[in-house]
């Protein structure tokens, strides 16, 4: 939900159960969020469920948030940063993220998204949808700070080897089996935090996680263009079955990573 407040309004009020919020709005000085005020720029507010709200929104600002179901988010959130999400929030808590733009970011795409699917009389995959911004709200929520690089025991090479294998593994088989992973899923199966496979990626393919998963999925659509038969299928339809919903974005990692457009792969 995107809103913006032509007057001065009081929201008072109560999240329902299992259902949790993440928001943040235009910074102002007068905008309290129950006992907050807007924090600065990295601000983003956490609601839980259950809790009551009194919100005061002065004219002129937007409110932008997404509500998720809170068992699911707390699940993953537990694997990805257990030191921070162990014990759930209660209330209305601001948490500062580095990715607070992302936030933003996926709300805009999903905007765009529903009005392309609108304009062309067919509906955007819903499912896919709430999942990549299921994961966004993740990484905005659970955003840690990596390890500054230094000497490594060997032992803790060769644990950071094996995790890595594991995960790429896992993700590859996913893959096969058309369903994209997630870094919740490859936390999961391996059994680590984000933090420790940051790490992991890091020492032994030089990227995050989440470039690695990008790059994967980029191989998958032009794996998929250069199989298809004359109009079986387009290029918007290989890359939406991956997860890519911001074409423009698409377009362009594709060729910095092949060196031509998928319009030339899917032609050739």
């Amino acid at each position: 939900m995107r809103e913006y407040q032509h007057a001065t309004v009081q929201k008072i009020g109560a999240t329902p159960g299992n259902l949790c919020t993440l928001s943040f709005c235009t910074l102002d000085r007068d905008l309290r969020f129950s006992e907050h005020d807007a924090g600065d720029v990295d601000t983003v507010f956490f609601l839980s469920e259950n809790s009551e709200f009194d919100i005061h929104v002065p004219a002129g600002v937007q409110t932008t948030y997404i509500s998720l179901d809170q068992d699911e988010f707390l699940s993953a959130a537990r694997v990805l940063n257990p030191a921070q999400w162990e014990t759930a929030p209660q209330g209305v808590q601001p948490l500062r993220s580095n990715h607070k733009a992302l936030f933003s970011d996926a709300v805009e795409i999903w905007f765009k998204t529903a009005s392309v699917a609108a304009r062309q009389g067919g509906a955007m995959d819903a499912d896919v949808m709430r999942r990549l911004l299921l994961q966004t709200m993740l990484q905005v929520a659970t955003t840690t700070i990596p390890d500054d690089a230094g000497t490594v025991p060997a032992a803790a090479r060769v644990r950071a080897l094996r995790i890595c294998r594991q995960a790429c593994a896992f993700a590859e088989d996913r893959l096969e089996a058309d369903d994209l992973p997630t870094i919740v899923d490859l936390c999961t199966a391996v059994g680590v935090s984000e933090r420790t496979l940051q790490y992991a990626f890091r020492s032994y393919v030089g990227m995050s996680p989440l470039v690695y998963l990008r790059l994967l999925r980029l191989n998958r659509v032009r794996t998929t263009l250069i199989e298809a038969s004359p109009g079986e299928m387009t290029v918007t339809e290989a890359a939406m079955r991956y997860g890519f919903l911001h074409l423009s974005r698409f377009a362009r990692d594709y060729r910095h990573a092949f060196d031509e457009s998928p319009s030339e792969t899917l032609a050739a």
